[in-house]
Parts: structure tokens; C-alpha cells; sequence
């Protein structure tokens, strides 16, 4: 067997980490913000869209299918209602 267990994060580790989520919060909320206005052009949107991912990876590399999962459906969801894509 010989599973070690998960090194416990240091104090600084976890406020880093709250701090990144949190700026990915703020950034996710912004843009749906944003788009959920009406008043970008779509091609715009999706490119915000877009940026947000990076944005999301550079903050969290690696956590691409997390960001697939959890943000990509809301995002493109508010797209689909604003723009009324079908």
C-alpha cells in the first residue's frame, strides 16, 4: 500500500489560494455581468469568454476540466439566453 497522505497546505498556501479564487470570482462575475447587459457584439462575448478561460488556467494550471465543468456551462448558458442562440 504505502499511500502517503496529502501534505497539509500551509497557512500562506491557503490564503494564496483564496486569494486566486477569489480574483476568479470577481472576474467570472464580471464578464457574466457584462454579457447578461446586451450591449457587446456576440463575437466580442465569446472572446471574453475566452479570455476568462485563460485567465482561469493561468490562476489554476492545470484545472482546465475543472473550469470546464464548473464555469463554462454558466457562461455559456448567460450566451445561448442574451443572444438568443439556439
Amino acid at each position: 500500500m504505502g499511500t502517503d497522505p496529502a501534505p497539509i497546505p500551509s497557512p500562506q498556501e491557503l490564503a494564496e489560494e483564496n486569494k486566486r479564487t477569489r480574483r476568479l470570482q470577481i472576474v467570472i462575475s464580471l464578464v457574466m455581468n457584462l454579457i447578461s447587459q446586451g450591449n457587446l457584439p456576440y463575437a466580442e462575448a465569446v472572446a471574453m469568454v475566452a479570455s476568462t478561460r485563460r485567465i482561469a488556467l493561468k490562476l489554476f494550471p492545470g484545472k482546465e476540466t475543472a473550469f470546464d465543468i464548473i464555469y463554462q456551462p454558466k457562461l455559456k448558458r448567460l450566451l445561448n439566453e442574451v443572444y438568443r442562440i439556439q
